[in-house]
């Protein structure tokens, strides 16, 4: 009678413990289906199977580190053609410095100023360009790499119905960081 209690107790343990397994697998599944970007999934259907996730985390991952390598290899570029020449010639297009780009988001604006180290100016007078233009600043930060200094700034319109004129801001910051 004991054995078969044993026996009954351990076949009972293996079912709590599979059943166990089998709960984490399909939550851990289920974020990693969540953590997948809503634009990568190729099916059209609203569920996944906890395979079709495995395979679409997998394809998103791969797709993100063929991004990373790309980055990379355009940073060595860009590095290598900065160090080449100080003087701007040979630079592509986009490397030529100051560069001002404006991005509009919801209600708000991001900035990002890009200058050199040589030529910087007080992030405070770009916060108050947008500020006399109707944005208010929420979230600033400056960092520098290499001989680039990047100026970013987040900021809410404070009327969302009238807006900002952002070909009046973009000029005006690019009268700012031109002026160094």
């Amino acid at each position: 009678m004991k054995t078969n209690r044993a026996v009954e107790f351990v076949k009972l343990k293996r079912k709590t413990w599979e059943r166990n397994r089998r709960i984490r697998i399909k939550d851990l599944c289920f974020k990693l289906a969540s953590l997948i970007p809503p634009h990568h999934f190729k099916s059209s259907q609203g569920m996944l199977s906890q395979q079709d996730a495995v395979v679409q985390a997998v394809g998103y991952i791969n797709q993100l580190k063929e991004r990373v390598e790309e980055l990379k290899m355009r940073k060595e570029l860009a590095m290598r053609s900065n160090g080449s020449s100080k003087s701007g010639k040979g630079h592509p297009p986009s490397l030529i410095l100051p560069i001002v780009k404006l991005g509009l988001w919801n209600s708000g604006l991001g900035v990002t100023l890009i200058s050199g180290v040589d030529k910087n100016f007080a992030l405070s007078e770009a916060i108050s360009i947008l500020e006399e233009e109707g944005a208010e600043a929420v979230c600033a930060s400056i960092s520098a790499v290499g001989d680039k200094v990047f100026h970013t700034i987040f900021a809410q319109v404070r009327l969302p119905r009238v807006g900002v004129d952002t070909s009046r801001i973009c000029a005006r910051l690019h009268q700012l960081v031109f002026s160094f």
